[in-house]
């Protein structure tokens, strides 16, 4: 087994090789505005840290999300191309599960990411397996009472600490613990989500509303 993770649904372009038994190499780098540019060279120097080729990878595995439109798309639509160009499957993780597995917190806890717009991406999770709630998303406030008492990770608890106020790191997440965590389940034989993106809400950049349509006479 040699699985390619990648992720792009939080500013962090994240991506690392794991050979079955354990990450052999990885790279993360956070800039929001600057996925597309970042995630191939990233890739390129994983494989080279490993000393392995693309086409010895047995499989990718992708973060889906939630994540804003214009990051998430560049990681899913790059995992969706290198399965079919190698024709190997290409597995989805929720972005903020891979954040849960590498908090390795004891009892429950929330993930929350920042998902601009004064809102954060957010789940409740049992434990750093387990996730208890779907991924939505809302402003901090009104979601309160529900992670009232209770540890939070990631950038968004982190930007809110009256809603979250036991917050600490992992801000971002890491393809290292995506491997990890995708490995893990398909060893104990789980399926794994398809790699479709979890948008939850409609992108930033919209159509104005008295566009006009021009066509040829």
């Amino acid at each position: 087994m040699l699985l390619l993770a990648l992720d792009t649904a939080t500013p962090a372009v994240t991506v690392a090789l794991h050979d079955g038994h354990d990450v052999i190499a990885s790279s993360s780098q956070v800039d929001a505005r600057r996925h597309g540019e970042l995630l191939l060279p990233a890739i390129d120097r994983v494989l080279a840290e490993a000393g392995r080729k693309l086409d010895a990878v047995t499989g990718i595995v992708a973060g889906i999300g939630p994540g804003p439109y214009t990051g998430l798309r560049v990681g899913l639509m790059t995992a969706d191309t290198f399965g079919l160009a190698l024709g190997v499957p290409v597995h989805g993780v929720c972005t903020l599960d891979g954040l849960a597995y590498a908090a390795d917190l004891e009892g429950p806890f929330v993930v929350a990411t920042d998902a601009r717009r004064k809102e954060v991406y957010w789940a409740r999770y049992a434990d750093s397996r387990t996730r208890l709630t779907d991924p939505a998303v809302d402003r901090p406030a009104d979601i309160a009472e529900q992670v009232a008492g209770l540890p939070a990770v990631g950038a968004g608890a982190l930007l809110y600490p009256d809603t979250f106020p036991k917050a600490h790191e992992p801000e971002h997440v890491s393809a290292a613990a995506l491997a990890r965590l995708a490995a893990e389940r398909l060893a104990a034989g789980e399926e794994l989500p398809a790699p479709r993106p979890l948008y939850l809400r409609r992108p930033d950049a919209q159509v104005p509303k008295n566009y006009k349509v021009v066509t040829p006479k």
